[in-house]
């Protein structure tokens, strides 16, 4: 039932998306307010980045950063594909006022918001607002291929992209990972996220019956709607190695998430993360 609502959803255009949810979730968001270090927290109508407790994932996306890509309180941050503060809010309690964050998206709301809500209370959180051709969340704008990172080289300790890479096409993949090349310092981290298959799992994660089944294949990468080809996208593992060597990174870790039911989910994410550095 699940996947039939996730179709159906996707097959609507963008600003209706958005619109439907809004109004689903307008009686809620009417009554129930939550905040978080002095923070009120999103509506849920406006919240355009996946499912799950918003705040519980922020968290989580925190202590990802802090285990496996060696996050200080003193870092300068990159989250590409900030959307509306999910993880920029859990790491308002670990960044002090020597370390900065900064955060881009192509969605101006969660951009706006962010800026009134977190950057007015934090001055060292940036959020910049992107206009970029994205299929599942933007009607126009640039192509990711023709975007460059509004940031000087080397300007990072750390840069992370949390669900981004599965809602981008193969191009604007390698572009983005040569752009944290550029941007990361030379002993910095990348923590992105990603849906990666091999031999073993190629074949259940095409059936339809599969809960999070992705059906169109395309040699070395998969999706999940044809129509709609930045819903979802699955690369094959050789296909990862070969775009992380092309963009002069090297995989430092991969922490396999529990989307492909392969492993427990008692300490992993949904996707499958991915930890980059630099070669």
């Amino acid at each position: 039932m699940k996947k039939y609502f996730r179709n159906l959803y996707y097959s609507l255009p963008v600003k209706l998306r958005f619109l439907l949810r809004r109004t689903f979730y307008f009686p809620i968001d009417l009554i129930k307010k939550e905040r978080y270090n002095g923070i009120i927290l999103p509506p849920k109508g406006k919240i355009y980045t996946g499912g799950g407790d918003f705040l519980k994932q922020g968290l989580l996306h925190r202590d990802y950063l802090c285990r496996y890509a060696g996050l200080k309180e003193n870092s300068k941050v990159l989250d590409i594909g900030s959307g509306i503060g999910r993880s920029a809010i859990g790491l308002t309690t670990f960044i002090d006022n020597e370390g900065e964050y900064y955060g881009f998206d192509i969605v101006k709301d969660g951009v706006d918001w962010c800026i009134k809500n977190i950057s007015s209370k934090y001055p060292n959180f940036h959020f910049t607002y992107i206009n970029i051709l994205n299929d599942l969340y933007s009607d126009d704008g640039i192509k990711s291929t023709n975007f460059n990172f509004p940031y000087q080289d080397s300007k990072f300790d750390v840069v992370f992209l949390i669900s981004v890479f599965t809602h981008l096409q193969v191009e604007d993949i390698s572009h983005y990972l040569s752009e944290i090349n550029r941007v990361l310092k030379q002993d910095g981290k990348c923590l992105a996220t990603f849906f990666i298959y091999d031999e073993k799992i190629q074949t259940k994660i095409s059936k339809p019956e599969f809960y999070f089944s992705f059906q169109y294949d395309y040699g070395n990468y998969k999706l999940m709607n044809s129509k709609v080809k930045n819903a979802n996208i699955a690369l094959s593992k050789d296909l990862l190695i070969e775009l992380a060597e092309k963009n002069s990174l090297n995989i430092a870790q991969i922490i396999n998430g529990f989307w492909s039911e392969e492993n427990d989910s008692s300490d992993n994410d949904f996707q499958d993360i991915v930890v980059f550095s630099k070669k």
